[in-house]
C-alpha cells in the first residue's frame, strides 16, 4: 500500500469494521437467547415460567437497536417497555415505547422520560423481571434530580463539568449523588423484582458503577468523592447553591448514601456487559491484518488530555517510520478509550477532531502516515462529525489554504479546520457508543 490516498481509504474501512463490531443489536443477539422457557444472558439463566410479568426499560444512544433485538427474542413476553434515546436516534420498535431527549446536556424531555421510567419500574413487584438496556449517553438521558435541585441547575453543573476537563467517571460520581435514578437507585426502585441489565459499555475499563452512572449497580463513590471532584476542578464557587447544600447534607449524614454492594437488593440484580471498546478494537485489528498491516493494539483504556495523548501517538508514528519500533511498516497502531478536552477557546469541535489536529502537528512531513480518530456514536462533541483524518501532508495543504493549525487548536476549533480541508468524517448517528477508535497507519517503504 503505497499512496496516502490508499492509506486513508484503508483507515476508513478499518474504522468501519470497528463500527460493525459495536453494533448493539448484534451485541444483544450474541449474549441473549431463549431456549424454551429459559432466558440465557451471559452466564446467567432465568426461568420465564416462574416470571409473573416482564418489563423493559433503558436509556442510551443504542436504545432503539437494543430494544428491537430484545423484542425479536422475547416477542409478546414483554408486557410493557419504555426507553429513552438521543434526538435523531429513533428506530423501529413494537412493544417498547421509545422517547427522545437531550444529550450531552439533559433537557425537560429527558426529565419527563426519566420520571416515566421510574414510575414503570416502581410498578414491578415480587415475581416480576425488569430488563434494563443501558448504553452510552444513558446518564444524560435520564435526568431526575433530587428534591431541591432543578433541571436547570443540573444542566449548569453538567456544562461546567464537561468544560473543565473532568473524566466521565468523575462527572458520573457527582451526578449519582444528585439523582433519583443513578447510582443503583433504579434497581432499588424495582426491588423486590429481579433485574437483568444488558450493558453496552462506553466507559474505560467497563466499570458497572460508572456506565450511565450505574443505575443498576452498587455505587462505589460517596458524597465525599462528589464534593472533592468539584473542589479539584475549582467549581465550588460556580455550581448552584442547591447542589452544594445537597452534597453538604450528604456529608453530614442528613441524606442517605447511594446503595452500596452489601445492600440485599443487589442479590436479585444481574449485570451483563454485551459490548465494549475492546471488541471494536479487535475487529479493527482483524480488518487491518487483512490489508496486510502489522498491527498493534496499544490499549482500550486510554484517558487523559486529548492533546497530550495525541503527542504520544505522534511520537509512536515517528518511531515506526524512523526505526521500525514497536512494529515495522506497514504498520497499524490502534487505541481506544475516551480522552478529555479542557476548553480554552470558543471554537467548535470534539475530542476526536482535536486529537487528529494535535497529531497532525506531530506527524508533519512524515511520508505515508495517516491518523484517524472517531467516536463510535457518530457524533464528536457538539458537532455532526464523528471525527477527522489527517496525514503527513495535511499541514502543507492547510497552509496553502491559509489555515493556521496552531491557532485553530488554541481556539478548540478543529471542526472548522478540517471542514476547510474536507477531512471531517461523517457517519451520521450510528445508534451505538463504545467510546473512540484511533488509528495510525504507516505505509511500507
Amino acid at each position: 500500500m503505497e499512496s496516502v490516498q490508499e492509506l486513508r481509504k484503508a483507515a476508513l474501512e478499518i474504522f468501519g469494521a470497528a463500527l460493525k463490531a459495536a453494533d448493539p443489536a448484534e451485541a444483544i443477539r450474541r449474549h441473549v437467547r431463549l431456549e424454551g422457557t429459559l432466558l440465557k444472558a451471559g452466564i446467567s439463566t432465568f426461568d420465564l415460567s416462574q416470571v409473573r410479568r416482564m418489563f423493559v426499560v433503558g436509556a442510551g444512544k443504542a436504545s432503539a437497536p437494543m430494544g428491537a433485538a430484545l423484542e425479536e427474542i422475547l416477542h409478546d413476553r414483554i408486557l410493557e417497555g419504555l426507553m429513552v434515546t438521543k434526538y435523531g436516534h429513533l428506530g423501529p420498535v413494537r412493544r417498547v415505547r421509545l422517547l427522545e431527549a437531550g444529550h450531552p446536556v439533559p433537557d425537560e424531555a429527558g426529565l419527563q422520560a426519566a420520571r416515566a421510567v421510574l414510575d414503570l419500574v416502581e410498578r414491578a413487584g415480587e415475581g416480576d423481571l425488569v430488563i434494563v438496556l443501558i448504553s452510552g449517553g444513558g446518564s444524560a438521558l435520564l435526568p431526575f434530580p433530587v428534591e431541591g435541585v432543578t433541571l436547570e441547575e443540573k444542566q449548569k453543573l453538567t456544562g461546567l463539568l464537561l468544560a473543565c476537563g473532568a473524566a466521565i467517571k468523575e462527572i458520573n460520581a457527582v451526578r449519582k449523588h444528585l439523582s433519583r435514578i443513578k447510582g443503583g437507585k433504579l434497581a432499588q426502585a424495582a426491588f423486590p423484582a429481579k433485574v437483568l441489565a444488558l450493558i453496552l459499555s462506553d466507559v474505560v475499563g467497563d466499570p458497572l458503577d460508572a456506565i450511565a452512572s450505574g443505575p443498576t449497580a452498587p455505587d462505589l463513590t460517596t458524597f465525599a468523592d462528589a464534593f472533592e471532584i468539584l473542589k479539584r476542578y475549582r467549581l465550588l464557587e460556580q455550581v448552584p447553591a442547591s447542589i452544594l447544600q445537597h452534597l453538604q447534607a450528604g456529608l453530614e449524614g442528613k441524606v442517605l448514601e447511594t446503595p452500596k454492594a452489601d445492600d440485599p437488593l443487589f442479590e436479585g440484580v444481574t449485570n451483563v456487559i454485551v459490548g465494549s471498546n475492546l471488541l471494536a478494537l479487535l475487529a479493527a485489528k482483524a480488518r487491518a491484518e487483512e490489508f496486510g498491516f502489522r498491527t498493534l493494539i496499544l490499549s482500550s483504556s486510554i484517558e487523559g488530555e486529548t492533546r497530550e495523548v495525541a503527542k504520544v501517538h505522534g511520537a509512536i508514528a515517528r518511531e515506526v517510520r524512523r526505526t521500525g519500533h514497536p512494529i515495522p511498516p506497514p504498520a497499524c497502531i490502534i487505541s481506544g478509550g475516551e480522552t478529555t478536552v479542557t476548553l480554552r477557546g470558543t471554537g467548535k469541535g470534539g475530542r476526536n477532531q482535536e486529537f487528529v489536529l494535535a497529531a497532525a502537528l506531530e506527524v508533519e512531513g512524515l511520508s505515508r502516515v495517516v491518523v484517524l480518530s472517531c467516536g463510535t456514536d457518530g457524533t464528536d462533541g457538539p458537532t455532526d462529525a464523528a471525527g477527522a483524518v489527517a496525514d503527513g501532508e495535511t499541514l502543507e495543504r492547510a497552509k496553502a489554504l491559509r489555515l493556521d493549525p496552531s491557532r485553530f487548536l488554541e481556539e478548540n476549533d478543529a471542526y472548522h479546520f478540517f471542514q476547510g480541508l474536507k477531512d471531517l468524517i461523517m457517519t451520521g448517528p450510528t445508534n451505538t457508543n463504545v467510546m473512540d477508535v484511533r488509528l495510525i497507519l504507516v505505509g511500507g517503504d
